[in-house]
């Protein structure tokens, strides 16, 4: 099979992870897949921030995790099954933002084409990764920071700047099964 195809197939999103660092010349190649993304007008809206001091991941599991549980409760009335599943998973997690992994890369996007554009940096991160043997996961909670100061100055934040993912990295501990996928809805002209 093709390999591109073999990797989007067997990519997972990975919420369990071995604590071991990821050597920096694999990130760095991982940044790189992402920076080769589409963008439009070839603007290019992107720059990565990589977290890997454990101080710093403390300080942005604090100002998301309040975020990410007035997000749970609203869940609570719309989907309970789901509700169910991820109140196990705060309860049962030190970290359910950022799942402990040992890389934390934030896209940040900025000016009018980034919300078009960063997606695919981070879609090309993902399938990096995974060719590398890492495990991946785009956590929309984890992007819940920005009301925090310290936190917009750590990630240097400016102006309309938007976080994208963040995208987490690192080596899994667990691999997901496959999902059940329903078959694509197309129509042909």
């Amino acid at each position: 099979m093709n390999a591109v195809i073999d990797a989007i197939r067997k990519r997972r999103s990975v919420r369990s992870y071995d604590p071991r660092p990821v050597p920096r010349d694999i990130v760095q190649t991982v940044i790189e897949a992402g920076n080769e993304a589409p963008s439009a007008m070839n603007s290019q809206p992107w720059r990565f921030v990589i977290v890997e001091d454990i101080q710093i991941k403390e300080k942005l599991l604090g100002a998301a995790l309040p975020n990410a549980k007035k997000i749970l409760e609203m869940v609570k009335d719309v989907d309970p099954e789901r509700y169910a599943v991820i109140r196990t998973r705060y309860a049962e997690l030190k970290d359910p933002v950022y799942y402990s992994a040992p890389v934390i890369v934030f896209v940040i996007g900025h000016g009018r084409y980034a919300d078009h554009s960063c997606p695919l940096a981070c879609e090309n991160m993902m399938l990096a990764a995974h060719s590398l043997g890492l495990g991946s996961c785009w956590v929309g909670f984890g992007a819940m920071v920005t009301e925090d100061a310290e936190v917009r100055s750590i990630l240097a934040l400016q102006g309309e700047e938007k976080i994208f993912g963040p995208i987490l990295l690192g080596y899994p501990r667990d691999y997901p099964e496959k999902p059940a996928k329903k078959e694509p809805t197309a129509t042909w002209l």
